[in-house]
């Protein structure tokens, strides 16, 4: 599993978007967003850019950091 530390979320809506968000990555999988710890984990069934996902995480209105 890897994880991202995610800036911006406070509320469910704001985990159900980064999770869409993660989750339409083509080598993304069993994405899991943790509201409290600000934090996103996934598996990568093939390696995916580091700024793909950054990308799609500012897309949905927030930042990695």
């Amino acid at each position: 599993m890897k994880s991202i530390k995610i800036k911006g979320m406070s509320c469910g809506h704001c985990v159900m978007a980064v999770t869409k968000a993660l989750s339409a990555i083509e080598g993304i999988k069993d994405v899991k967003v943790d509201l409290k710890n600000a934090e996103a984990t996934f598996n990568e069934v093939k390696t995916v850019d580091p700024q793909v996902i950054a990308a799609a995480v500012k897309k949905a209105g927030f930042e990695v950091v």
